[in-house]
């Protein structure tokens, strides 16, 4: 989201767009929005320029401590918004239509603890989401591509050794039968024989 998309957004949950009070702080934010650099490289916080070029946070809060990046803030940009680097907690400026996170801090009730919200661009997380599904459904497809061609392998060699099996089987029995039948033929023939040598006497 744009920085005005995520000022809208924070007032919206009941906070503003945080603002960084000490080096801690924003050791503190560098090791939560480390868990979110898969989606997004860095987040919108609520430093800003006004009209004068003061900057300011939107909360209202001394601007005591700052982080910024080597060769920020450059004094032409007043137009521009800060972001906070997932990876390096450094600030700098950026044009505040940037597609960017954010994070909101909001007071707890009846405490003067704060709580962070860290937020994506959520077309962002729909992009990444649709890439992923349609990843996943590929990969999906694959397996189960793999997984038939085993099957028919596999059912394809059981059938050719059932078939080599039978085909032995056979053979032995053929074997087998032609043995039994040449005694038979045997036996036929000596009997033959006996007959005739009956009728001629």
């Amino acid at each position: 989201m744009n920085w005005a998309q995520s000022v809208t957004r924070c007032v919206q949950s009941g906070g503003m767009l945080t603002s960084v009070e000490d080096l801690a702080e924003s050791n503190f934010l560098v090791e939560h929005a480390d868990l979110y650099t898969s989606k997004t490289s860095a987040f919108w916080i609520g430093i800003y320029r006004n009209v004068n070029g003061q900057l300011l946070w939107q909360d209202n809060s001394p601007l005591d401590f700052v982080n910024w990046g080597e060769g920020q803030p450059s004094e032409d940009q007043l137009d521009y918004c800060v972001e906070l680097s997932a990876f390096t907690g450094y600030w700098s400026i950026l044009p505040c239509s940037s597609q960017k996170g954010f994070i909101c801090k909001k007071p707890k009730t009846r405490s003067h603890l704060f709580a962070l919200y860290f937020f994506t661009d959520a077309k962002k997380d729909k992009v990444h989401g649709h890439m992923n599904m349609w990843i996943l459904i590929t990969l999906v497809l694959i397996i189960l591509l793999g997984v038939g061609f085993m099957i028919y392998f596999l059912f394809k060699i059981k059938t050719q050794c059932e078939t080599e099996r039978e085909t032995r089987r056979r053979n032995t029995l053929l074997q087998y039968s032609r043995v039994l039948t040449g005694k038979d033929d045997e036996n036929a023939s000596t009997r033959d024989k006996e007959k005739t040598e009956h009728s001629i006497v």
